[in-house]
């Protein structure tokens, strides 16, 4: 179950040659994709290219009619070996997944393919995920394109560029017989806009014709010696290739200033940082809300490689240009200054002296480095155009104080709201699982823990504080392998979903602990879903799909790889027999890896399940009962080990009614989903009897409406003689 459908939107997929096309950035992509005649398409989802990969999926019946074949891959590397298809046969394929990370799983197989070249056009669409928006390290994928010599498109935030940027990509694939880069950021995955459509285009030769006549050229495949003579390709051929293409066909643009003014500077952009330049300009006086600048501005939508003479005859034009490159090292700047000292211009090129090295390059950031470079060179730019005294104040020298996040350092001085760590879901069904690792350390002392990619990664966060490392998606148990010693006083404990699991997990890790006898335990967290990146089905999930096999066993998985001690926790919330399992995993004499499979259903993806149903039984008149918990005010004694124990966002405090007593009491807000952990909680941690549960009924019958009148005049008749003999009392 997807975070978001778009089987309505998927509709406008259809549009013909002249018609408008409005949506998303990821709709515009996939129409593009279709429009270039692809074959076939295979991805791992990811922020921010998770809703390609939907995308794609609900239009299946329109990728049927074209013939297009879609799969969702189980790994990077899986899709990135799909491209093989395109090795021999003039097949245009497709491919996405996040990046930096997901570059790095597939790296393998995209080096393989990059140093024996390709006929079809091979495309890789990549989230950029960079920045303030990113969920990852923070790195480029330049530097792969770089290595690997395979081209980088990074394309203007503009759906008619990214459509053009898509088909050509293409189209320079096959031209140099290379695979080709496409990077999208979050804001361009996301943004709406408009182009004009074309036809759908079925493949030119199919996938069915590949396979009937099968071909095969062993020159193409990386064995030495042939691999030497790839890389002699590579530079003398394709990058030559490459090139001429770029140039020809005007990927690149220049956008010269709208006036005369004997303009000595100009600026050099990456594509996808256009609109942040723009706006930039505009809030200087240097732009107008069309995007025309008074400024030349050289639009480097592919960004590697360079076009050594496109940069020249830019560049020479002018006494210093200002390169703005998001991110570090400073590839393309480096490359600038290579290409102007050989041409033996005497340009001077500027970036990362007047910017930051490192981090995302914002509307302000931009400013600031142009104001620095503009007073350097044309003062006089800065004389004649108003600034507004908002964008004056915003752009003087700020202390800002820095609000730190880590726990332990203390703040002094700094006003405001203090930083939220973020956190699992309201009713997350992984909160009982580090609840209970959390009360059992109580018993038997801590353990080290090497933590995952995934939802449960939260939990190196307040309140639980688990996990010391996290050294990849599925690399969990991996990054526990050395702490692996005979006679050790105790066992290391690690974590991996059930996304890892099937991505990485089963191989690298449970498989991986059998091989070297490791006797650690491995958690396998089974929500059912690829939950991080946006819901979406795995082999273990538990919804019946039609186009994929789900409710595949992951104990089923663990004992074929040679796991003798496994137990199941079916339902998580349970926290008694939570703690029972991980205290029995920790604690047992028996040896080899232990595996523990905590399962229940992802709360997020469960309430967009069950929710409209429940609305439409309402509609209906039907009964529908739903529980929620309560705090009883008068026995909350102010612990509130409810939240230090579980950390649910439905749990807050407020100030003590009882005027004697001055803790506040914990208190359970309207977003509570009746998952119960919270009262649990208290209890196995006896602590606290304070948490009531209700049930609220919807559509009651004839005898529930009269029985709640009846008990309802009751409470009121004995909250009056409280209340009057509290008055009593206080007289």
């Amino acid at each position: 179950m997807a975070e978001r459908s778009f089987k309505h939107e998927v509709q406008k997929l259809r549009a013909g040659a002249g018609a408008e096309f409005q949506g998303e950035g990821i709709l515009a992509v996939t129409k593009a994709l279709l429009q270039s005649g692809v074959a076939y398409v295979g991805g791992y989802q990811g922020s921010p290219v998770s809703h390609l990969m939907d995308v794609l999926a609900d239009a299946s019946e329109i990728l049927d009619e074209l013939g297009v074949h879609f799969e969702s891959s189980a790994s990077e590397a899986t899709a990135a070996a799909m491209f093989g298809a395109s090795v021999h046969y003039p097949l245009r394929g497709a491919i996405t997944f996040k990046s930096t990370v997901g570059t790095n799983v597939a790296s393998d197989a995209l080096s393989n393919l990059a140093s024996g070249g390709v006929t079809g056009g091979c495309l890789v669409i990549l989230g950029e995920d960079y920045g303030e928006g990113s969920s990852i390290i923070q790195e480029r994928s330049h530097a792969f394109a770089m290595k690997s010599q395979m081209w980088l498109l990074d394309p203007r935030p503009s759906h008619s560029a990214l459509v053009d940027a898509v088909q050509k990509g293409f189209e320079l694939s096959e031209a140099s017989r290379t695979p080709v880069m496409l990077t999208m950021r979050v804001r361009t995955c996301h943004a709406h806009g408009r182009f004009l459509a074309q036809d759908n285009v079925r493949p030119s030769f199919t996938l069915k014709e590949a396979i009937e006549n099968p071909r095969r050229g062993v020159e193409r495949m990386a064995l030495a010696p042939a691999t030497f003579q790839h890389e002699h390709e590579k530079v003398h051929e394709r990058w030559p290739a490459a090139t001429r293409f770029i140039r020809e066909h005007g990927l690149n643009e220049v956008f010269e200033s709208f006036e005369a003014i004997g303009c000595s500077v100009g600026l050099m952009v990456q594509g996808g940082l256009y609109n942040t330049l723009i706006r930039a300009l505009e809030l200087m006086g240097l732009a107008d809300i069309w995007g025309t600048a008074r400024l030349p501005i050289y639009v480097m939508n592919v960004v590697y490689p360079v076009v050594d003479e496109e940069v020249v005859e830019f560049c020479e034009k002018y006494q210093a240009v200002l390169m703005l490159e998001e991110g570090q090292p400073e590839f393309i700047e480096q490359t600038l200054q290579t290409v102007m000292n050989r041409a033996d211009v005497a340009t001077r090129i500027h970036g990362k002296d007047l910017l930051p090295r490192a981090g995302e390059y914002t509307t302000l950031v931009m400013m600031k480095g142009i104001r620095k470079f503009l007073q350097r060179y044309a003062p006089t730019l800065l004389k004649i155009v108003p600034v507004d005294a908002g964008v004056a104040a915003m752009l003087a020298p700020k202390v800002i104080p820095l609000i730190p996040s880590m726990p332990g350092v203390a703040l002094q001085d700094v006003p405001g709201v203090l930083p939220r760590p973020p956190s699992f879901c309201t009713g997350c069904p992984e909160r009982p699982l580090f609840t209970a690792i959390k009360l059992v350390e109580r018993e038997i002392g801590k353990h080290y823990v090497s933590a995952d990619i995934g939802c449960h990664q939260f939990a190196a966060l307040a309140p639980f504080d688990f996990g010391a490392t996290s050294m990849g998606y599925g690399l969990g148990a991996a990054g526990a392998a050395a702490l692996n010693v005979e006679g050790a006083g105790r066992r290391t404990i690690s974590v991996m979903g059930d996304g890892g699991f099937w991505h990485n997990g089963l191989t690298s890790g449970v498989g991986n602990a059998v091989f070297n006898k490791s006797d650690n335990l491995i958690v396998v967290v089974d929500n059912g879903y690829s939950a991080a990146t946006g819901g979406q089905d795995i082999l273990s999930s538990r919804a019946k799909n039609e186009k994929r096999t789900t409710k595949m066993s992951i104990e089923g998985a663990v004992r074929g790889t040679g796991v003798n001690w496994i137990r199941t926790v079916s339902h998580t919330y349970n926290l008694k027999k939570m703690m029972t399992a991980v205290r029995e995993a920790l604690t047992t004499n028996d040896l080899g890896p232990k595996v523990l499979i905590a399962q229940s259903e992802c709360m997020l993806n469960k309430q967009r399940r069950v929710k409209p149903l429940m609305r439409k039984k309402i509609a209906q008149g039907e009964r529908v009962v739903t529980e929620r918990f309560g705090i009883d005010a008068d026995t909350c004694t102010g612990d509130h080990s409810c939240i230090r124990l579980s950390g649910c966002p439905s749990l807050s405090i407020r100030p003590n009614p009882d005027p004697l007593r001055k803790d506040p009491i914990a208190v359970v807000q309207s977003s509570c989903v009746g998952c119960g952990l919270c009262g649990e909680v208290s209890h196995a941690a006896v602590l606290c009897p304070s948490f009531y549960r209700t049930e609220l009924v919807s559509n009651p019958g004839r005898g529930e409406r009269l029985w709640a009148r009846i008990t309802g005049a009751i409470t009121a008749w004995l909250q009056r003689r409280l209340s009057a003999r509290e008055f009593v009392h206080v007289a």
